[in-house]
């Protein structure tokens, strides 16, 4: 199969990256300058001349707080980019796994683990702008996958173990929130899923909406703790903090915990706890001798 990667140098684009050093399958990574998502004759030209079968969309306009004042190139990015790549590979009757956020569930009040089907409710311009993405996979009738996920972190790029890491290291005290909750994500487990998936030769019937973060469930204040226990940071002092002490053009999600139990069932494969895998990050991380922030 010929396995179009987009977003290839974001976290979850270069965990895949990893993920299919020894794949018997032809992937083919692009990020913006390899090819501009956002041009869909661009798209459909390069989908043919690269006759792909599956397209994995990891691109997306992350940065929460710039939406509020950027909305139409995260809507370009979040929105109109994934209706040109569903479009294009309907047209070849190929397959999308398009990546989405548990952002699209801002604005409820949940308080036990948040399935597909619940009803959205975005509260900022990031997890509206991935909702329409989402609505554009669905208009366009392509066969297509779609994975919500959470808190993602990785050893590459920004993200909150890394910030954290560095953070710990040189301050005494450090506030965090303790009124949000939710489930760590680490993005190489997410690659090893998308990858298993695409290789497991068992996609015919699998499309629709899927939940995958990591197992368990905990705050900022707690994921900030473990990241600096495990990483020999214990001088710094960890205090919690309610989310109204930092001010944010965003309401973020307070409970964004995602029901993984139609994943686990359809898709059929292990998920793994998030102390385990933030150990395991951790321990890449020191491995590659110095951290990145």
């Amino acid at each position: 199969m010929n396995i179009l990667v987009t977003g290839a140098n974001g976290q979850l684009g270069m965990s895949i990256r990893r993920a299919v050093i020894n794949s018997a399958d032809n992937y083919i990574f692009t990020d913006i300058k390899e090819l501009d998502i956002t041009d869909g004759a661009a798209v459909s030209e390069y989908l043919n001349g690269h006759d792909i079968d599956i397209v994995v969309n990891c691109a997306a306009y992350t940065d929460v707080e710039r939406a509020e004042d950027d909305y139409d190139k995260a809507e370009l990015l979040n929105a109109t980019a994934v209706k040109n790549l569903a479009e294009a590979i309907k047209r070849r009757d190929g397959l999308l796994i398009h990546i989405s956020t548990d952002y699209v569930f801002g604005g409820g009040k949940y308080n036990t683990p948040i399935r597909e089907d619940a009803e959205v409710n975005p509260t900022g311009v990031y997890g509206l702008t991935k909702l329409h993405g989402e609505e554009y996979v669905k208009e366009s009738g392509a066969d297509a996958i779609i994975i919500r996920t959470a808190w993602l972190y990785s050893e590459y790029g920004k993200n909150f173990v890394k910030t954290m890491l560095g953070l710990t290291s040189v301050k005494p005290t450090l506030n965090v929130v303790f009124d949000q909750m939710g489930s760590p994500t680490y993005a190489g487990d997410l690659a090893t899923a998308i990858v298993g998936l695409l290789e497991s030769g068992e996609l015919e019937d699998k499309e629709g909406i899927y939940h995958f973060s990591n197992e368990g469930v905990c705050s900022w204040y707690d994921f900030a703790k473990e990241i600096a226990m495990m990483s020999g940071h214990d001088e710094c002092e960890i205090q919690p903090c309610h989310s109204d002490e930092f001010p944010s053009k965003v309401v973020r999600p307070s409970y964004s915990v995602l029901d993984k139990s139609k994943f686990k069932k359809c898709i059929g494969m292990p998920i793994p706890y998030w102390k385990t895998s933030l150990q395991k990050c951790l321990t890449n991380l020191n491995n590659q001798k110095e951290i990145i922030l």
